[in-house]
């Protein structure tokens, strides 16, 4: 596979508007490489589909039902894919070369299998996501910051909150909102494992991809994330985010104590 040829895939449920220009900011900042840029719809009932196939270099592939995250994402397993595959989330927008600007870092870092960049706010403030394995202790324990010190602490050590980052750096989780991985790797894993309809899907990746190599952030390069935190504002979000924590906790139980 040739580095000139990177893949990325968006998964869209009515999210038009965003997703519209997350892949204008993909098409348009990836300079250096060419990249083939795939939507994959579960089953929009608004425009999505409609304003998506409009823009030329974007390909949409129409699914009849939500498959749900990593299942969605996963059809990229039977297409043609670069030897780095980005995986984006439609309320994601960049500003920068990006995509070519990872692929350069993992080219030059053969032990790199999986990296994310700095995810920033809209106002360019930092997103603290989660960069350890969770745990149940950092999985609820860590929706408690508000009750007191103790929880908040915790939820800090979880996302690596108040720890400065220099340079590309190892991490336990790898946020699925925006991050690169070598294309012969996501196939060695079958990609996400599919028993997750949503959450977590992406730490389960990260402790597999681990037995193949690096899993870093590299702090340098950024991309803007429009995070939504549906589970803190809907019981509908917050119960599958709920499902997928014991499937991943039972799963990995030996690592989670």
């Amino acid at each position: 596979m040739d580095k000139d040829f990177l893949s990325a895939v968006i998964v869209t449920y009515n999210n038009g508007e965003k997703a519209e220009k997350a892949c204008k900011s993909i098409l348009e900042n990836t300079k250096r490489y060419d990249v083939t840029l795939y939507v994959i719809d579960n089953a929009s009932s608004d425009n999505t589909v409609d304003l998506l196939s409009k823009i030329d270099g974007v390909k949409v592939i129409r699914q009849e039902k939500n498959l749900g995250f990593g299942k969605a994402h996963n059809k990229i397993l039977k297409l043609p894919m670069g030897k780095y595959h980005f995986v984006v989330n439609p309320d994601i927008v960049i500003y920068s070369d990006v995509l070519s600007d990872m692929a350069d870092v993992m080219d030059e870092n053969a032990d790199l299998v999986l990296t994310m960049p700095n995810i920033l706010n809209t106002d360019g403030t930092v997103q603290y996501l989660p960069k350890e394995i969770p745990t149940f202790k950092r999985l609820f324990g860590g929706r408690l910051a508000f009750v007191s010190k103790n929880f908040a602490d915790l939820r800090a050590d979880y996302t690596w909150e108040n720890r400065k980052i220099n340079g590309i750096t190892d991490i336990n989780f790898c946020s699925g909102c925006f991050f690169c991985i070598r294309s012969d790797i996501f196939k060695r894993l079958s990609g996400f494992d599919e028993r997750y309809f949503m959450y977590l899907e992406d730490a389960d990746l990260t402790i597999r991809a681990k037995n193949f190599g690096r899993v870093a952030i590299l702090p340098d390069i950024s991309v803007k994330h429009e995070w939504k935190r549906e589970s803190a504002k809907s019981f509908k979000y917050l119960l599958i985010h709920l499902i997928s924590s014991f499937k991943f906790l039972l799963k990995w139980r030996k690592i989670t104590k």
